[in-house]
């Protein structure tokens, strides 16, 4: 995920940097912005706290994936999940390290714009995907780590 989301932004930046957008197909097209807060573009002094929970929730991902594939216990989709969810953190963490100002305080690369949502990423696409599959799963799957 952080080697697709890392070349795709570094494609963006390369193609359309001069302002000009790519239409795709219906209301999908690339218009490249940088985004220095959160989602939807809030919070833009944020960043930098962004980035450290990124960093944390991703660390609490592993450390909790490890303790269950050490138990046995690994569910596939809540790997895959978790792994998306990792994947697409980091991909905007580098960001935040090497974009813009640095050290948390640069900038995440945008550029898919479907008009209709708020512009986003392949980093960004891949933790709300990983959400909302483990979500499902864990809805699905009752913990069986209690019992």
């Amino acid at each position: 995920v952080v080697l697709f989301d890392q070349w795709s932004k570094h494609w963006a930046v390369g193609s359309l940097s001069d302002g000009h957008m790519v239409h795709v197909i219906s209301t999908l097209r690339f218009d490249l912005s940088f985004n220095s807060g959160m989602a939807f573009s809030k919070g833009t002094s944020a960043g930098p706290v962004i980035g450290v929970l990124s960093i944390a929730v991703t660390v609490a991902l592993i450390a909790w994936q490890m303790r269950m594939v050490r138990e046995g216990s690994q569910n596939r989709v809540v790997v895959i999940s978790a792994g998306l969810i990792v994947g697409g953190a980091w991909g905007n963490v580098v960001d935040r390290l090497f974009r813009g100002e640095g050290g948390l305080h640069g900038r995440v690369v945008d550029f898919i714009d479907l008009q209709w949502w708020p512009v986003f990423n392949i980093a960004d696409a891949a933790v709300t995907v990983g959400v909302i599959l483990m979500a499902l799963s864990m809805m699905r799957e009752p913990d069986k780590s209690n019992v």
